[in-house]
């Protein structure tokens, strides 16, 4: 009896990790696409938080038979539209002096650009922000420190979350049902992931670089 049990133990420890990878792959896409609006991290790795990870996650989903798309779409939705939320209300809360904290001269040329987006387009702002890097880190902000009506910046939000989140998913999902772009697919993610990555970097030295000379008397 023991033999099979054991047996069944093993199985049932097989079924786990093979049910763990997908889980932790969807967790690491959810949290940063969320992390990059709700706590600014796409401020500094700004690409790796944006469109670059949603087409790459797309494009894996396409490949990986243990990934569904369906859920992988789905929660890049909702995690965009919680980092919104969470943005508008820290916004709202702590008003311009929390923005005025964040950076050096790049930050504070961002945050006055998404100022001018923000009173110029309205509504429509927080949609087309999700396509921009410094858009969708600040405007959502930018948008609760203009005490924006919460009701119109919902709407706003979900149009846009599912716009950009959904959409920019599926379409790296799409993209590597192509001939010769699914045979290749993991290394067009990892390419585009790495690229990312460089580039991220690069941003996140240059604002530490330009915050540290802000700081020299």
């Amino acid at each position: 009896m023991l033999p099979l049990e054991s047996s069944n133990l093993g199985t049932e420890m097989g079924d786990v990790l093979a049910t763990a990878g997908p889980i932790i792959f969807y967790i690491i896409v959810w949290g940063l696409v969320f992390a990059g609006t709700a706590i600014f991290l796409g401020l500094f790795i700004p690409f790796i938080t944006g469109d670059s990870l949603l087409f790459a996650s797309g494009i894996i989903a396409a490949s990986a038979v243990s990934l569904n798309i369906v859920i992988l779409a789905i929660g890049v939705g909702i995690a965009a539209f919680l980092g919104d939320q969470v943005g508008f209300l820290l916004g709202r809360r702590y008003g311009r002096g929390y923005l005025d904290r964040h950076g050096g001269r790049r930050t504070q040329k961002a945050i006055h650009a998404a100022e001018v987006f923000y009173q110029r387009y309205g509504w429509w702002s927080i949609v087309v922000a999700r396509f921009v890097p410094w858009g969708r880190v600040f405007i959502p902000v930018i948008a609760g420190v203009g005490r924006m009506n919460y009701y119109r910046f919902l709407s706003s939000n979900l149009v846009g979350a599912l716009a950009w989140g959904v959409g920019l998913t599926l379409t790296g999902f799409f993209a590597a049902t192509i001939p010769g772009v699914k045979s290749v697919s993991y290394v067009i993610a990892g390419l585009v992931i790495a690229a990312s990555i460089v580039a991220g970097v690069r941003t996140w030295r240059a604002t530490r670089r330009e915050a540290a000379g802000a700081n020299l008397p």
